[in-house]
């Protein structure tokens, strides 16, 4: 995170803030968790070892050092600056993310010539983490023609699933036809979970899973955003993906739950009353920032003289009224998940930071807040940022430098906003990922306003 002026930061919340982000993440790491899969799964025969995804590395290091033997053979597929150095017996290929590109698919044909041939004596231990979707990838139809349709469901704000069960059927390794290619071996996965409730078909388009969804799922999908597609893209939609695989076992070992989890543990022990709001975030990702920022209100209720959340937050200059006025205490508020962005301007950012800087205004003047909001992998759309912080004076520091956080959010141009006041959070590759994490800090002991 780049420095602020002191005077124009909280240090207290800005290092608890630090502490809370590499406590999670650290625990949020996969390499026990694979350590603990592999031993329960009693592994024999010729292995060939498979890892895509944004924790590939991280996860096939931590299994190349479990096993009791070194794979026949591995490939570890990653995205640019994620692999960490040599591991023993794997080859290490790195591709673009969110967006496939020509390195993705070499990784991907070396993965498919790799296990072209293999037997009934075979096994393929697959691992899997979130970002493997764009990095595993044989397209069905031309990489251009691919990448036309990705670009426009990002753009159109569609769900990880709805994303999905489209692009699964313009691939030839999605929706468990990965496994059908590997077959009579027996494909044993072990998955780093980053969709909401941990389906096993999303989590990398499921490459290794029965697919639940149908070709008029995907074309509703396309009817639905208006999406603009070819002939050839439509022919690849009416083919049906596998239903039933005989030869795979999955094992989903982390998720955004243990994320918020680890969270709330440390809030805990750094003195906050903490508490887990949901694990399943999918809103935009402004409303959300709007709505965790509301939650450093209070206003009494008319019948029983209790404090619920304010409804209307203060704008820029606005005195708050008497009767609504920060909450007061040590609480900690957690949310995990992935919120979606529209996008409808043409500047850079993430659904991490476009949250926290829509939160920026609901926080104005309170000395005692903050909040940040963090992709667990190190990084937030096609930035180097893993997300964004904000607390009461980061709207003052804003203003000072002439951007509007309204202009900034309908440019979708949240990353040079927060950069401009030090609200940039930069992690680097953490070696896992499983989803969003966001955390709001309110330390207001006291009233400030009273």
């Amino acid at each position: 995170m780049a420095d602020r002026k002191e005077e124009d930061m909280n240090p207290k919340l800005h290092s608890e803030a630090q502490q809370i982000i590499e406590y999670a993440i650290g625990r949020s790491l996969p390499d026990r968790a694979v350590t603990d899969a592999l031993k329960k799964m009693n592994l024999s025969g010729n292995i060939y070892l498979v890892s895509i995804g944004k924790a590939a590395w991280q996860m096939a290091n931590a299994a190349v050092r479990c096993l009791e033997q070194p794979p026949a053979d591995g490939i570890v597929l990653t995205k640019y600056g994620h692999v960490k150095g040599p591991i023993p017996g794997v080859r290490c290929f790195e591709g673009g993310h969110p967006i496939v590109d020509e390195n993705g698919l070499a990784g991907t044909q070396a993965i498919l010539d790799m296990t072209a041939h293999l037997t009934a004596r075979d096994r393929v231990l697959f691992l899997i983490s979130g970002g493997g979707s764009a990095l595993f990838e044989k397209p069905l139809a031309s990489l251009s023609v691919l990448q036309e349709v990705n670009r426009q469901l990002l753009a159109a704000g569609a769900s990880i699933t709805e994303i999905n069960t489209v692009r699964k059927r313009l691939s030839a390794v999605k929706g468990g036809r990965f496994a059908k290619w590997c077959e009579p071996a027996q494909v044993d996965s072990v998955i780093l979970s980053d969709v909401l409730g941990d389906a096993v078909d999303m989590i990398a388009s499921g490459p290794a899973a029965p697919d639940p969804s149908t070709c008029g799922d995907a074309l509703a999908i396309v009817g639905k955003y208006g999406l603009k597609v070819t002939e050839e893209v439509i022919a690849c939609l009416k083919q049906e993906t596998p239903k039933q695989l005989e030869y795979v076992t999955n094992h989903v070992i982390g998720s955004v739950a243990q994320l918020c989890a680890a969270a709330a543990e440390k809030c805990r022990e750094l003195g906050y009353e903490t508490h887990i709001l949901t694990d399943r975030m999918c809103c935009e990702a402004r409303e959300a920032g709007c709505f965790l920022a509301s939650l450093a209100w209070n206003r009494p209720s008319s019948e029983k003289g209790e404090f619920l959340p304010r409804n209307n937050l203060p704008t820029e200059g606005e005195k708050v009224p008497a009767q609504n006025v920060p909450v007061s205490g040590r609480r900690a508020y957690i949310a995990g998940g992935e919120c979606v962005v529209h996008l409808r301007g043409t500047g850079l950012g993430g659904r991490n930071q476009e949250l926290a800087l829509a939160a920026a205004e609901g926080l104005a003047g309170l000395p005692n807040v903050a909040l940040f909001s963090v992709g667990s992998d190190g990084t937030d759309g096609p930035t180097d940022a893993a997300g964004g912080y904000v607390d009461g004076d980061t709207l003052t520091a804003l203003t000072a430098q002439g951007i509007r956080v309204g202009d900034a959010l309908a440019d979708n141009d949240s990353y040079h906003a927060l950069d401009a006041v030090g609200g940039l959070l930069k992690t680097g590759p953490t070696g896992t990922n499983v989803n969003d994490l966001t955390v709001l800090l309110i330390d207001a002991v006291k009233n400030p306003l009273a």
